[in-house]
């Protein structure tokens, strides 16, 4: 049971509430459902199951199954089925059970999500927030574990965003289903039950804003989703040893904040990007050629990459050896320390 810690009357704070991101999923969908009557929720086992990851837990019970509701088995037909809710008024927020089943409905999310308004020359605007537990870290079968950001950022039409903690998970979720452009949610699977005190707060940050999460001036690592959490393990290991790191939240993934990330690496001179997707053609480089277009007078070393590793993604048992360990990322701090 949620547990009410502290409330701030003189200045009407929000509560500060202890909450897994699972939990601030929750709270935000019942926001959103409460607010506006078009706002539809629904996919495999989020009805009566309340999902697989209990994200939607009590939200039929709620708001009832006729805006709460399980669809077949069945990712194509998803969101060909948000599609068509959207174009007749409908704020559509469809979840696909784990990323690695988002293949078969590629071809709607690009070709139908992605374009429609632009097809249409704005007639027909895709309210849609497709919500995908994205990334590994909770050592599942095959399939079950992706990171498909780089794929998804890379697609006109489309927003993505990547929350890293519960309350950042939180107003995320606000701002993309009130927004009326297509977004894909990437929910980090291994951050779903870190409980903290969070507050839950309206987002006041433009789409496409990302934020510092630890301020320092030795170097810049950049992340997003489970890996943020990880970059400031790895802040306070250095710290022992006298390296400030900047850690830099990137929050959406398209549009990326080219201001932030080029305020931040001026300052710190260094640039680490860490992200659990393939090197090759990975998301961190584009943020890496971003940083030498708007840095390249300031940098002090080449900007260096954490990643998975270019090979399918492993079994459950081998994960911890295929994501970026937080002696892989000291090691590139080093590297671009000493260069």
């Amino acid at each position: 049971m949620t547990e009410l810690i502290e409330r701030d009357e003189a200045t009407a704070e929000p509560p500060t509430v202890e909450l897994s991101m699972q939990q601030a999923i929750n709270r935000a969908l019942r926001v959103l459902l409460a607010e506006d009557p078009a706002t539809l929720v629904f996919g495999e086992d989020v009805g009566a199951l309340g999902g697989v990851f209990r994200v939607t837990d009590g939200l039929q019970k709620e708001f009832g199954d006729q805006r709460v509701f399980d669809t077949p088995l069945a990712e194509s037909a998803i969101m060909g089925m948000a599609v068509g809710l959207a174009m007749n008024g409908w704020r559509p927020v469809p979840e696909l059970q784990f990323d690695g089943f988002a293949y078969p409905a590629v071809d709607q999310i690009v070709n139908q999500v992605a374009r429609m308004n632009y097809r249409t020359r704005g007639a027909a605007p895709m309210p849609i927030t497709l919500r995908l537990p994205s990334f590994g870290g909770i050592q599942a079968p095959e399939h079950h574990g992706e990171s498909l950001e780089a794929l998804f950022a890379h697609t006109p039409g489309l927003k993505v965003a990547a929350p890293s903690d519960a309350a950042e998970a939180y107003s995320l979720l606000l701002q993309s289903v009130r927004s009326d452009d297509p977004v894909v949610y990437m929910e980090p699977k291994a951050r779903y039950w870190d409980r903290k005190p969070v507050v839950l707060r309206e987002p006041t940050d433009p789409i496409g804003t990302s934020r510092i999460v630890r301020h320092g001036r030795h170097a810049t690592l950049i992340a997003w989703g489970a890996m943020v959490h990880r970059c400031l393990k790895v802040a306070e290991l250095a710290a022992e040893d006298g390296v400030e790191l900047e850690v830099l939240d990137l929050r959406w993934l398209k549009p990326i904040d080219t201001a932030g990330l080029a305020a931040s690496v001026s300052r710190t001179k260094r640039a680490v990007v860490v992200h659990e997707a393939p090197l090759t053609a990975g998301l961190g480089a584009e943020v890496a050629a971003l940083v030498t277009e708007n840095c390249f007078r300031d940098l002090s070393a080449p900007v260096q990459r954490v990643t998975g590793f270019d090979v399918p993604y492993p079994a459950g048992p081998l994960e911890p050896q295929y994501l970026p360990t937080i002696d892989r990322v000291l090691f590139a701090v080093q590297r671009t320390l000493e260069y």
